[in-house]
């Protein structure tokens, strides 16, 4: 069956038009000579590595941000937005990787803010529900509950939200910028379902994602940043994954899933037992130096508790946590000095120190190397941090830089360069390519399988079940908290993980 994608025609005339944009921060050249185009009816990809110009480029785009110099323009029509809301109202809508709602406020109150119907200086919801409703059926969603809290709603459920509101609004291009990096399998079909109607109502859609198999399912056409200029553009059907990853880096990737020869060796980490309050169920579960052990489920499975309890982030309400034999009390302080190291899933409000430096960043688990008599030494302290910057090639002015002013991917990076740094034993990893782009994955890739290789104990949440099946050595599947079955990774396929997370997650708890 064909994609939506390859049975669209193509329209003729440009919806959008950006020519010539130029943006410069400092020293640094973010956009030079970028030309973007978009015609009514279908979706681009708009793709590249961290720091490639893409966010930069959309906050021209959306007025958060004034371009240089060069010209844009909507449906024919010269366009210069003087901020955020001139470009919504001239029908540009941004739907951001992080939802910007109102939590305590209902679906029809977010739909409707700064837009609500009026009567005599009154909320007319007589006349503002109507509304609502027919977009929701425009969306295909009038199931969505208006008196609602967003609050209370799923991550896809508010997302739809966003796209409402954006419709609302009667915008006529919209971008999304990673819109399924926190989402569940059945909420991104929907998303695609519902894309696929805006599409249809002749909507111009700009798809900003590092999944390279969604942008093919997905989208008509691509355009590729590299280094703040367009790298290549094109249709999608003519244009192969490879030659995609090549213009974004530069260079021929052979291997997208580079491993590194390593060896299991004695059990470093032993779960016996291990509940939390809610999450984690009674997990038995053994880690061995050397070893790379996965660890899959759908979203609420209790992965990502799993590794707060070991961590001691969250309260452990059974078990016993053994690390080399010795059974320890799951405190971040007890962990960290027996050899574990955490990233975060939460890298913004947990994973990271955002007002804080790289340099604070990177080394704060670990500041014994630079410290004498009480004393810091600055400068070998930001020469290490300077070598970490470029080994994992994270784009930012100086190791003094805020972690705040870097992109997503990039401080992704800050959060792997720190367990580095720490060189813990054992590494807890939570989701730790999410918002990384292709060439960046498979760097990181081969930096976990190095560690492997260098006696680290390696575990790896993803919900990418690629990347799970080629760099994992073993994976464990968890439904509703539970341990359902362990194998090797090579005895696993796509659809037996997944059958087996939907099977326990249908089980009796």
């Amino acid at each position: 069956m064909d994609s939506p994608a390859d049975s669209h025609t193509q329209p003729n005339a440009a919806l959008l038009g950006m020519s010539g944009i130029a943006k410069r921060f400092g020293a640094t050249q973010a956009l030079d000579d970028v030309s973007f185009e978009i015609s009514a009816g279908r979706v681009m990809a708009l793709i590249g590595e961290n720091g490639a110009g893409k966010s930069t480029l959309m906050k021209v785009l959306s007025g958060a941000c004034e371009a240089d110099s060069g010209t844009m323009q909507v449906a024919g029509t010269p366009y210069l937005p003087s901020g955020p809301s001139s470009a919504r109202e001239a029908g540009i809508a941004m739907i951001y990787q992080e939802l910007n709602l109102a939590p305590d406020l209902s679906v029809e109150d977010n739909i409707m803010l700064g837009q609500e119907d009026q009567r005599c200086g009154l909320l007319a919801r007589s006349l503002q529900r109507p509304r609502v409703r027919k977009v929701l059926e425009r969306l295909g969603h009038t199931e969505l509950p208006l008196d609602t809290p967003v609050g209370q709603l799923s991550v896809g459920a508010r997302q739809l939200v966003e796209i409402a509101r954006a419709l609302i609004s009667e915008a006529r291009v919209i971008v999304f910028d990673e819109p399924t990096s926190s989402l569940a399998a059945h909420d991104v079909r929907r998303l695609f379902e519902v894309i696929g109607r805006l599409r249809e109502d002749g909507i111009g859609v700009v798809y900003i994602s590092h999944f390279l198999e969604e942008v093919r399912e997905l989208c008509d056409d691509y355009t590729v940043l590299r280094d703040g200029q367009v790298a290549g553009t094109g249709t999608l059907r003519d244009t192969s994954e490879a030659d995609i990853v090549s213009m974004m880096v530069g260079r021929r990737v052979e291997e997208l899933f580079p491993t590194v020869p390593h060896t299991a060796g004695e059990t470093v980490l032993d779960l016996d037992a291990l509940s939390g309050r809610d999450l984690p169920r009674e997990i038995d579960l053994q880690l061995h130096r050397g070893e790379i052990l996965g660890i899959a489920g759908l979203v609420g499975a209790g992965r990502t508790e799993l590794l707060r309890c070991l961590f001691g982030l969250d309260p452990v309400a059974s078990g016993t946590v053994k690390v080399a034999g010795i059974v320890r009390r799951p405190l971040p302080e007890t962990m960290i000095g027996s050899g574990l190291a955490l990233v975060s899933e939460d890298r913004k409000d947990e994973g990271l120190a955002q007002d804080r430096s790289l340099c604070d960043n990177i080394t704060y688990s670990r500041l014994a190397p630079y410290s004498r008599f009480g004393w810091l030494n600055l400068r070998r302290r930001r020469d290490a941090v300077a070598r970490f910057m470029s080994e994992l090639e994270i784009k930012a002015v100086s190791p003094e830089q805020s972690v705040a002013e870097l992109s997503g991917g990039n401080q992704q990076k800050v959060a792997l360069a720190r367990v580095l740094h720490q060189d813990a034993d054992v590494l807890l990893l939570d989701e730790p390519t999410r918002g990384i782009d292709v060439g960046t994955k498979a760097e990181v890739y081969r930096l976990i399988g190095e560690q492997a290789a260098a006696g680290k104990a390696v575990l790896f949440v993803s919900s990418y079940t690629p990347e799970l099946l080629a760099v994992c050595d073993r994976i464990a599947v968890l439904a509703r908290g539970r341990l359902q079955e362990v194998r090797e990774a090579s005895e696993w396929s796509e659809e037996s993980l997944i059958h087996c997370a939907i099977g326990g997650e249908g089980a009796v708890a």
